[in-house]
C-alpha cells in the first residue's frame, strides 16, 4: 500500500518529473526548473488517456520546486472532459500567486490549491466520487 491508501497503478519517471497513476488520479511531482509547455502537456494527457481511458480521473500537481507553466494548456486541459478536478499542492508563497493565474485560464472545472496532499487527495476523491 502507498502513502494514500491505494495501491499505485503506474510510475512514469520523465523528462520533466515522475507521475504515479492511481485507481482514479495521477500525482504529478515535476522537477525544479522545467518548462511545463504544450507538448509536455500533451505527454501528460497520453498518460492520462493509457489509464483512465473515458473514466473520470483527477490530476493533482505536487509542486516542490519552482517551473514555468505556461497558462495556455489549459486551454486545452479544460476540454479534457474525463478529467473532473485539478489539485495544485505547495506551500510555497510565491507559487500560489501564480495560481491565482493559472487559475483564470481553466475555465469553469474544478481547480484548487492546498498546501498538504492528504487535502487535495481528500478533495479530488469528493469530487470523483459525486
Amino acid at each position: 500500500m502507498s502513502l494514500y491508501s491505494e495501491d499505485i497503478v503506474k510510475k512514469y519517471e520523465l523528462e520533466i518529473g515522475t507521475v504515479e497513476v492511481y485507481k482514479n488520479y495521477m500525482i504529478a511531482y515535476l522537477n525544479e526548473g522545467i518548462i511545463l509547455s504544450l507538448e509536455r502537456a500533451y505527454e501528460l494527457n497520453g498518460i492520462s488517456e493509457i489509464h483512465f481511458g473515458n473514466r473520470d480521473f483527477a490530476y493533482i500537481a505536487v509542486r516542490n520546486h519552482s517551473y514555468s507553466v505556461d497558462p495556455f494548456i489549459y486551454t486545452h486541459t479544460q476540454k479534457i472532459e474525463n478529467l473532473k478536478a485539478f489539485a495544485v499542492v505547495s506551500e510555497m508563497e510565491m507559487l500560489k500567486h501564480s495560481f491565482k493565474i493559472e487559475k483564470h485560464f481553466f475555465g469553469d472545472k474544478p481547480m484548487k490549491m492546498f498546501n498538504k496532499i492528504e487535502e487535495a487527495l481528500q478533495w479530488v476523491n469528493s469530487i470523483l466520487n459525486k
